[in-house]
Order: C-alpha cells, then sequence, then structure tokens
C-alpha cells in the first residue's frame, strides 16, 4: 500500500513535458444580434404550457386559434394564458389579432424555423406551419 501511494505522489510531483491543450472550435462565434433573438426564443419556450401553446396553434386549423379556446384546451385560466401569450408574443413566436372582444393568436413561422435551424431539426413533411 505505501509503495502504491509513495507511485502516486510521484507521479502527481512530475513536471509534464508539454502544455497540452485541445484544438478550438472551426467556425466562427454567433454574431450577438442572432444569438440574443435564439435566447429569446428559447427563454419562450423553456415552460411547458407555452411549448404546448405553441404546438397547438402551429398545428390550428387555418392556422389560427381564438383565445376563447386555448384556457380549456390547455385547462388553465384566462389570465394564465394571457401572461403566458404575452411571453410567447414578446419573443415574437406568435402574433395577435384582435377581433371583437377576442384575440386571435398565430405562429410566426419565421420565428419557429430560426429555432428548429438553429438546433439543426430538419423540416417536417406535411407541415402547413414551418
Amino acid at each position: 500500500m505505501l509503495r502504491t501511494l509513495d507511485r502516486m505522489r510521484d507521479v502527481d510531483l512530475a513536471e509534464p513535458t508539454q502544455d497540452v491543450c485541445c484544438a478550438g472550435a472551426a467556425g466562427a462565434l454567433l454574431p450577438i444580434v442572432e444569438a440574443d433573438r435564439i435566447a429569446r426564443v428559447c427563454k419562450a419556450l423553456a415552460d411547458p404550457t407555452r411549448v404546448r401553446l405553441v404546438q397547438y396553434l402551429a398545428f390550428a386549423e387555418d392556422g389560427t386559434a381564438c383565445a376563447c379556446h386555448l384556457p380549456d384546451a390547455l385547462g388553465i385560466s384566462q389570465p394564465t394564458l394571457s401572461f403566458h401569450m404575452r411571453k410567447l408574443h414578446d419573443a415574437g413566436l406568435v402574433t395577435r389579432d384582435k377581433r371583437g372582444r377576442w384575440v386571435h393568436y398565430s405562429v410566426r413561422a419565421d420565428a419557429l424555423r430560426l429555432a428548429r435551424d438553429f438546433l439543426g431539426m430538419p423540416d417536417r413533411p406535411g407541415s402547413h406551419c414551418c
């Protein structure tokens, strides 16, 4: 046991023959403006309710859904829906169109495309949204 400890101590005290470092990335850093846009989208999608909302809207008939249907579909209250939709809207993921007393929401395909491209996800055949 003592010999093993002596050998371990000798290895720890041995001087390295060279300073070894791994190679850096071959590509350039993402521009800060684009990184900021992607980060805002990722932050907005960092909540399961908002992920479900985006998916629901992306596959809604006619590409839009009225806010009156969303709380029941998701099992949330109207104020909770408003909170989540504001986050998605502020991140540029959805558009809103006021029709009478209700708001209709649609997914912005270009914003989802940005996130999908960044994550390296392939296009979904038959998807009418993005």
